[in-house]
């Protein structure tokens, strides 16, 4: 990843909504939601909701597929691991130490 992609994808995840949307499709991961349920659990008509999948999609945070007459969002697990990546890859100087915790809460179940 770089400057400009990250800039791209935190831009798209500095909002509420779509930061709540990104996080459930993340939770919902690997099979992701139809676009019609992912709208309705963050609350917003479909119409509206379109925009800021939208914006997700642009950024490469999401990814839609067509099954039947509905769409299924998926996040794109290797862009957030990548952007992840991007901004941790020199915050610790070569001192893995520093990184220690971070690499802590980041380990899964």
């Amino acid at each position: 990843m770089n400057e400009e992609d990250a800039l791209a994808a935190l831009a798209a995840l500095a909002h509420p909504t779509r930061l709540a949307t990104f996080r459930l499709l993340v939770r919902h991961a690997p099979d992701g939601l139809h676009t019609g349920a992912l709208a309705e659990a963050i609350g917003l008509p479909q119409s509206t909701f379109s925009t800021h999948l939208g914006v997700l999609a642009r950024a490469k945070l999401v990814t839609a597929e067509k099954q039947g007459r509905h769409f299924v969002q998926h996040a794109d697990l290797a862009r957030l691991r990548a952007l992840m990546v991007f901004l941790a890859r020199d915050c610790c100087q070569a001192r893995a130490e520093l990184c220690a915790p971070l690499l802590e809460e980041l380990t899964c179940c």
